[in-house]
């Protein structure tokens, strides 16, 4: 199956689970064009994706999304991503969208409150995902500065169902397990504010790429040791009852995007040393 090309991708995350996008939605400027896309990657088969239009602000726009990449039985979490990322780097994409559910490290935090992350803390055992070896990733600003601005100002106007922060750090672990309340502790001491599992290998792809990145999380539980003990049923409660408030959202976003940034995430993708060294070292 050809990919086709789309500059805007979507990254649906537990926050819209429960519903199915965009269609749950509603929304008149969003159709889908095609559906149920598995592509063949390196890294093996994709999961679905769907491609939308949208009409934008500045004219029809064209969006790949998938959902739940990484929960996929029999696929390992690191290929999960770089078959997501993969298909993104053969559509064209050069901005993305996630969404997510995290847990507050932060005491100040509490369920439905919105963090929208300006930087992150990689505790996983997966920080040598890759696609391409050609490059050096730098990354100062990994998340998007100009994707954070719009995602806040989008939020400050549409969420209605808690706070919204601006900036904080995500602290990725691995899962599936929720962390001990000594990890949690020595993750706060360390200036994390939410923790969850999603943004890396993420944002290093994202960089590989040359594409823009940044997140919207919502905190669905206190990470453990932190204000109170998470109940299963206030869990079930926000995933089931928020998705389209995120959805709705994220779709205004992606609506609403300057088809120019002037963020300088592209430019933070440099041409590997180490590479051209090694093949120096082989031809001498």
């Amino acid at each position: 199956m050809t990919i086709p090309h789309a500059p805007l991708a979507l990254i649906g995350g537990s926050s819209t689970l429960s519903i199915q996008i965009p269609e749950d939605l509603n929304l008149d400027y969003v159709k889908t064009v095609d559906r149920d896309m598995v592509f063949a990657t390196p890294f093996g088969d994709s999961p679905p994706f769907k491609l939308l239009e949208l009409d934008g602000q500045q004219g029809p726009r064209r969006v790949l999304t998938c959902r739940m990449h990484g929960w996929r039985r029999g696929v390992t979490r690191a290929n999960a991503s770089r078959q997501v990322f993969w298909v993104f780097a053969q559509a064209g994409v050069k901005r993305i969208l996630a969404e997510g559910g995290v847990g507050a490290i932060n005491h100040l935090l509490d369920p439905r409150d919105v963090v929208i992350p300006h930087d992150y803390i990689d505790v996983s055992m997966r920080k040598d995902v890759n696609i391409d070896d050609r490059y050096l990733l730098v990354m100062r600003d990994a998340i998007c500065p100009d994707l954070r601005r719009l995602l806040t100002e989008k939020a400050r106007e549409m969420w209605k169902s808690g706070r919204i922060f601006n900036r904080g750090i995500y602290v990725n672990t691995d899962g599936r397990h929720f962390e001990s309340p000594a990890e949690v502790h020595f993750y706060r001491l360390g200036a994390g504010d939410v923790i969850g599992q999603s943004i890396c290998p993420e944002v290093y792809l994202a960089r590989e790429i040359g594409a823009c990145y940044a997140g919207f999380y919502m905190v669905v539980n206190y990470a453990e040791g932190i204000v109170a003990p998470w109940t299963h049923q206030e869990l079930s409660d926000i995933f089931y009852n928020q998705s389209q408030e995120v959805g709705e959202l994220l779709f205004a976003v992606l609506r609403d995007l300057p088809l120019e940034s002037s963020c300088e995430c592209r430019e933070l993708r440099k041409a590997t040393l180490l590479k051209e060294v090694y093949e120096e070292g082989l031809d001498g």
